[in-house]
């Protein structure tokens, strides 16, 4: 891990909320405490956006001026600290790019993930076999090792979906993404027969969007919206692109694509026929 540079954690992501919410309900704006701070207003921007580390005293100065004390403001000086301490996939951060690597955090502190994938399975749900293939598609190879612990980070963030508190999806895959076979017929029956028990837990809702549906709003492509509990972070959308990724927060922006899933929800096949189809698929591929 490079010295100094920032890299989000699942505390550095809460800690950012935590400050934003404060200020805001302390009434003030970004200009006016970046003045009282002596920083400029980018810098505090940064902080509560998660793009730079905030040493300790300088939360302290924070939670002051917000009139924030006692043991509220000691778990936030202690929040600050486990911000600095690296997560799980920090070791392999050399191997994944730094936006996603942002979009790791987002989704290690979501409680709910709908989104629509035109192409190929969730990341989160991907086996190693179909990682494999996917990852091993690009024009420009990467290094055997890289692959692997792009593979790791993939597979382990599954944790999540069996986990005691475990994360919300609902994920509606065009019929193509069943359909195509990835890296053979063994490979993808795996991945099939994987969604399937996926598909069987209480906090996973999968739906296939059908050829026969025709046209749909989402025809340019897959997103993701994240929701997160305790209503300090609003909620995001995110677009990922072969050479980075685009996410937004804002209200208009995330209520149309919200909009867009709720008319895919109509159109998709419903989740016990969704099931089915995915059955049929496993068998054809046996």
């Amino acid at each position: 891990m490079a010295t100094g540079r920032h890299i989000p954690t699942v505390a550095s992501a809460r800690l950012a909320r935590e400050l934003r919410a404060r200020r805001e309900r302390a009434g003030f704006n970004q200009e006016i405490v970046a003045e009282e701070m002596g920083w400029a207003e980018s810098k505090l921007y940064r902080i509560e956006n998660d793009k730079s580390r905030v040493l300790q005293r300088d939360v302290k100065r924070l939670l002051a001026m917000y009139g924030v004390d006692g043991q509220e403001a000691d778990s936030l000086v202690e929040l600050a600290r486990l911000a600095r301490e690296p997560d799980w996939w920090h070791r392999y951060s050399g191997s994944i790019p730094k936006w996603f690597q942002v979009y790791v955090v987002s989704e290690a502190t979501a409680s709910h993930i709908v989104g629509y994938e035109s192409e190929l399975v969730p990341g989160i749900m991907q086996t190693r076999g179909y990682a494999r293939a996917v990852l091993t598609t690009t024009p420009v190879p990467e290094a055997d090792e890289k692959v692997e612990e792009r593979i790791i980070v993939r597979v382990t963030r599954q944790a999540r979906l069996t986990a005691d508190e475990p994360l919300d999806v609902r994920f509606i895959l065009n019929e193509a993404v069943v359909r195509r076979t990835v890296g053979g017929r063994e490979i993808m029956r795996e991945q099939i027969e994987h969604l399937i028990r996926l598909a069987e837990l209480p906090n996973v809702t999968l739906q296939i969007l059908p050829f026969a549906a025709g046209e749909h709003g989402a025809m340019h492509g897959a997103f993701k919206l994240l929701r997160f509990s305790g209503g300090d972070d609003a909620d995001k959308v995110y677009i990922e692109q072969h050479i980075g990724s685009l996410s937004t927060q804002k209200p208009h922006e995330v209520g149309r694509y919200t909009l867009m899933f709720d008319h895919l929800r109509v159109q998709a096949l419903g989740p016990e026929q969704t099931l089915a189809m995915l059955r049929e698929v496993a068998a054809a591929l046996t």
